[in-house]
């Protein structure tokens, strides 16, 4: 069985020239929340908007990339990832990311929002079983050498059913073929968890993604680690054990690196002051964020915005 081998580096400058404010695309601009789905050729995509890729952007979609031939660097909030060939980058929605200057990748694009995937209470579940993007135990990226036929089948089945003209059931055929793209995806990092000794039981991951996503909708309210078990109707003790036995850190600290996550993509691409951003993720008092990013990060914000600017 063949896997890649991927390395991860820290971004000295994520761009030459700061943005004032950080682009936000969507599938569809009046409509974002109604189900999109859209796949596109890599090289492509990269030509036609190439001014847009290479800069530092945000979507409020989920993005599938496949760098089917190719290689260089890849960068995921605030870290450059290796690209390679067969690698696949799973993006979140709100999730920083931007292309090298390469152009000459060979690959595929697929791009869909969550009402796409998730159309009941049920397939929320499912959803969260199978969500691979913006985890904190697992990097962005993943080989998937060995299934690479099959997911190409699924490619070209995906392609033939966006040019029926019959629309009879095409949403539902999409929905099902991009699921077990999701599903084969996932069974390759499965693979590489076992072979790593690194895999987290079905349940465990799902209590995870849980608290991931609490998190994300409430890091910035103040939240203590008793109200956020309290939201997943478990004590504070066994998310404490959670947290600590799989990812080997504390409930707090997640939500410390999420807190200063954000405060870092403000500082890079928003032109708002020290003390907006502090307000904005929930500090009354400006010099305490000062001092809580300082203690986090080991440099203050305006030193970090001077030294990525």
């Amino acid at each position: 069985m063949l896997f890649c081998k991927f390395a991860s580096l820290q971004i000295k400058a994520m761009s030459t020239k700061k943005d004032s404010v950080i682009n936000e695309y969507h599938l569809n601009k009046e409509h974002y929340d109604k189900p999109r789905f859209r796949v596109h050729n890599l090289n492509d995509y990269l030509r036609k908007h190439y001014g847009n890729t290479t800069k530092p952007h945000i979507h409020s979609f989920y993005q599938i990339i496949w760098f089917k031939k190719g290689s260089g660097i890849h960068y995921v909030d605030f870290k450059g990832y290796d690209v390679f060939e067969n690698a696949i980058f799973l993006i979140a929605k709100n999730q920083v990311h931007y292309f090298d200057e390469t152009i000459d990748y060979e690959g595929f694009l697929i791009h869909f929002n969550e009402s796409f995937l998730v159309q009941n209470d049920s397939e929320v579940d499912f959803f969260l079983k199978y969500n691979l993007f913006n985890s904190p135990y697992q990097q962005p990226s993943c080989c998937v050498n060995n299934g690479v036929e099959l997911l190409d089948e699924y490619i070209i089945q995906i392609e033939k059913e966006l040019n029926n003209k019959i629309e009879f059931g095409k949403e539902e055929l999409l929905r099902t073929y991009l699921k077990a793209i999701l599903i084969q995806i996932q069974r390759r990092k499965i693979e590489v968890d076992e072979k790593d000794n690194n895999h987290i039981i079905n349940e465990k991951r799902i209590q995870l993604i849980k608290f991931v996503n609490l998190i994300d909708e409430n890091y910035n309210k103040g939240f203590t680690v008793a109200e956020y078990a309290q939201l997943m109707n478990i004590s504070t003790r066994t998310l404490s054990e959670l947290i600590s036995k799989n990812l080997n850190k504390t409930p707090s600290q997640m939500v410390y690196e999420r807190i200063i996550l954000e405060a870092k993509r403000l500082l890079l691409h928003s032109d708002l002051n020290i003390n907006q951003i502090g307000y904005r993720l929930g500090f009354d008092d400006p010099s305490y964020f000062v001092k809580f990013f300082k203690k986090h990060s080991e440099i203050s914000p305006s030193e970090f915005r001077k030294s990525i600017s």
